[in-house]
């Protein structure tokens, strides 16, 4: 057998191993019945058990957080002794959701270590199939339970998707397929009050919310099932704080 074919097939255990992994995981989230001895095969202690929390004590434990980001006291955090049981894997008590805007860290903004928070990050802190798709994966597999969709102020994203839309003008690259998954937020704000990026900027993330939560069947049904809680937050950028909306 070539050399090539050897490491093909012993890997291919490991690979299988991974799949029905998240197979198990998918189907538990949407109900599905799991033979108790599958279940303890791939059972084992969280690397960090401080993160096996409910879904209102995950809430708490990163609004805390931002409070301290706030008030300028967040915490040292030493990596270095997080390495070796975060190498064997992870159980993050939060997944967010976040503008790539390079002012905004969830990491920072929350005051976290890591392995703490599950982290996707777009320009206009849009929910994409792929993203969808990642937090299926931090809820059925790592057993997230909370998902937050982090938007801020003076968005680019949306700034940029207003006058798209205001003016009729089509950006040029692949910035269209931004202003795309953003459009219906400013097109749901046109004619409120009050200024119009900030009220898109809001209902952008109540929608992102709105999306994640009707994402079947994995988000869905673990959403339905009180196993996750999805919410929606603000960054401000002069303070730091984010400002819960929903």
């Amino acid at each position: 057998m070539c050399e090539l074919c050897n490491q093909m097939t012993s890997h291919a255990p490991l690979a299988r191993r991974h799949v029905l992994k998240f197979a198990a995981a998918a189907a538990a989230a949407t109900g599905l019945a799991i033979a108790p001895q599958a279940q303890a095969a791939t059972a084992k202690a969280p690397p960090k058990p401080e993160n096996v929390l409910s879904p209102d004590a995950a809430l708490k434990r990163l609004m805390a957080g931002n409070a301290r980001y706030v008030e300028g006291v967040s915490r040292r955090h030493d990596f270095k002794h997080e390495r070796e049981i975060l190498s064997s894997g992870q159980n993050p008590f939060a997944a967010v959701l976040s503008c790539a805007d390079s002012r905004i860290v969830p990491e920072f903004c929350f005051d976290v270590a890591r392995g703490d928070v599950f982290v996707c990050r777009v320009a206009g802190n849009f929910a994409s199939d792929d993203i969808v798709a990642s937090f299926e994966y931090a809820v059925s597999v790592l057993n997230t339970p909370l998902i937050m969709v982090l938007g801020h102020d003076a968005c680019g994203a949306v700034d940029a998707t207003v006058k798209s839309v205001k003016d009729g003008t089509t950006l040029p690259g692949h910035l269209p397929a931004l202003v795309d998954a953003i459009r219906p937020a400013v097109q749901a704000v046109q004619g409120e009050a009050g200024d119009i990026l900030a009220n898109a900027i809001r209902r952008n993330v109540t929608l992102t919310v709105d999306r994640l939560k009707a994402m079947a069947p994995i988000l869905k049904a673990a959403a339905d099932n009180n196993r996750i809680s999805v919410v929606g937050g603000v960054y401000k950028l002069k303070t730091g704080k984010v400002e819960l909306v929903g």
